[in-house]
């Protein structure tokens, strides 16, 4: 189920947009504040984020501009400002989309959805696994989490694409080497185990809930993940 976040101050709108988007199955969290919106943001990941501009404590600039530094979540700015040097600065500052109020609810839903295609974020789309916050594009052999790409070294890049495409197996050192390192390699097992070390930092923000490498006394290792 996808995630949306919803920064409203203004509690009637926010219920409303919340309402037409949990109609259409999505899983919706509000905040009434920038402050708050930041701190949701680290535990509910969201798959989109609806911000208003105009919010006390932190207002939706400054929450765009934090959240940009650290994700790549797409983010339509929601606000009753109709100019178009307010847009453009919603654009340069890495909005995705923009909408003005009043909207229609219908709209909001059609933008996100949109949006949510054009980022490569909808579930039927069989070229790409999602493991909670998780996301493993088979096209490109990239992995995202919570938006970011997962930055990692070529060989621990490749176990990690191969646990993601056998979740929930368990596989032993000798059989990572032979699916990963290949039959040829000539170094220690220990690889391994500090191939895992590192992605499991690489991983550091991902929930447990969500999944985890798994160290199996005396068997090996087992990537398991919620699907």
């Amino acid at each position: 189920m996808e995630k949306i976040l919803i920064v409203e101050d203004e509690q009637s709108i926010a219920r409303v947009l919340a309402a037409y988007l949990r109609k259409e199955e999505y899983e919706v969290k509000l905040a009434e504040d920038g402050v708050k919106a930041l701190e949701i943001l680290e535990s509910f990941h969201p798959s989109l984020i609806l911000l208003d501009v105009m919010m006390p404590e932190k207002n939706g600039w400054e929450v765009l501009n934090e959240v940009r530094e650290k994700y790549s979540i797409p983010i339509i700015m929601i606000t009753a400002l109709s100019d178009t040097d307010k847009k453009l600065k919603g654009f340069n500052e890495g909005a995705d989309d923009y909408i003005t109020k009043p909207f229609i609810g219908e709209e909001v839903v059609a933008r996100v959805q949109a949006m949510l295609r054009r980022t490569g974020k909808v579930l039927e789309r069989e070229d790409v696994r999602y493991y909670g916050s998780l996301r493993f594009d088979k096209v490109s052999h990239q992995v995202y989490l919570n938006g970011v790409e997962v930055m990692c070294t070529p060989k621990d890049k490749a176990l990690l694409l191969f646990f993601l495409e056998h979740p929930n197996q368990v596989f032993t050192r000798e059989q990572l080497i032979e699916h990963v390192w290949g039959i040829d390699y000539e170094g220690s097992d220990r690889a391994v185990d500090l191939s895992i070390k590192r992605l499991r930092k690489s991983l550091g923000n991902w929930p447990k809930e969500e999944g985890e490498i798994k160290t199996l006394r005396g068997t090996g290792y087992q990537f398991c993940v919620c699907e």
